[in-house]
C-alpha cells in the first residue's frame, strides 16, 4: 500500500501563546466541547499508553471519563492489562487526535487510582448492561468463544435480577496527573503550531502552576 501520495493542507487555524490561556485543562475541556459541536463522534476518545516493569509499550484507545484540575480520568478493570502495567509502572501517556479539526493534544504523567466513592458512582451512572458486562469480562484474559461471555453475562443478569448492580472491586477509576500537556494545531506547509505546557510547581503548591513554551514542528 502506496500512501506517500497523500496530500492534506493544514490550514483550519493558528495557535497562539497570546490565545491559549494560562489552564491547559481548561483548554483541553475547551477543545473537547469545540470538537463536539464540530460533530466529532466520541471527542473524549482518547490513545492511552502504558508501559510495563521492562519499558514495553502498549497503547489503545479508551474514553475520558472526567477532567478537572486534578488530572485525566478513566475507568477500567484493575486487572486488565493495562490496570497491571499501571501496577507495575504508574505512568501513562494520552493522545487525542480530531481530524476534522486539525488538532491534536498530548497529555503525560504520573498516574493514580481514584477513589472508591468515585467509582462507584461512575459506575453506578453506567447502563445496566455495561455494568453487567464488568461482571461478566475477565478483561484482558483469553476466553474460549463469544458465547461463553454471553453465558457469564446471563448468570450475572440473573444474579443481580433483583438487585442493583454494584461495582465489583477488580473494576475502577484512574487519574492522569499531567506533567505535561501539548496542544497542536496543522498549519500549511507541515509548520505546525505546537504549544506545551509543563508543570512549574508541584501539584497544590502556591505560584504558577505551568510554564509554557513554544516547540519545532
Amino acid at each position: 500500500m502506496d500512501l506517500s501520495s497523500s496530500r492534506i493542507s493544514y490550514e483550519s487555524g493558528t495557535l497562539d501563546e497570546a490565545d491559549i490561556g494560562s489552564d491547559p485543562v481548561g483548554r483541553l475541556r475547551a477543545w473537547i466541547e469545540e470538537a463536539r459541536a464540530g460533530g466529532v463522534t466520541e471527542p473524549n476518545a482518547m490513545c492511552l499508553a502504558t508501559a510495563d516493569d521492562r519499558g514495553i509499550p502498549s497503547a489503545r484507545i479508551v474514553l475520558l471519563r472526567g477532567l478537572d484540575g486534578r488530572g485525566l480520568a478513566f475507568y477500567t478493570s484493575y486487572f486488565s492489562r493495562k490496570g497491571r502495567e499501571l501496577e507495575r509502572n504508574p505512568r501513562a501517556a494520552a493522545t487525542f487526535y480530531w481530524p476534522a479539526l486539525q488538532r491534536q493534544v498530548r497529555a503525560e504523567g504520573a498516574v493514580e487510582r481514584l477513589s472508591e466513592d468515585e467509582s462507584d458512582a461512575y459506575f453506578a451512572s453506567r447502563p445496566r448492561g455495561s455494568r453487567l458486562a464488568a461482571w461478566a469480562s475477565e478483561q484482558s484474559e483469553p476466553v474460549e468463544s463469544r458465547a461463553i461471555l454471553d453465558e457469564r453475562v446471563a448468570h450475572f443478569d440473573e444474579r443481580f435480577a433483583d438487585e442493583e448492580v454494584e461495582r465489583p472491586h477488580s473494576w475502577g477509576g484512574y487519574l492522569i496527573v499531567p506533567a505535561r500537556i501539548e496542544f497542536w494545531q496543522g498549519r500549511a506547509n507541515r509548520l505546525h503550531d505546537r504549544l506545551v505546557f509543563e508543570r512549574a510547581t508541584p501539584r497544590g503548591a502556591g505560584g504558577a502552576a505551568w510554564s509554557l513554551r513554544r516547540l519545532q514542528p
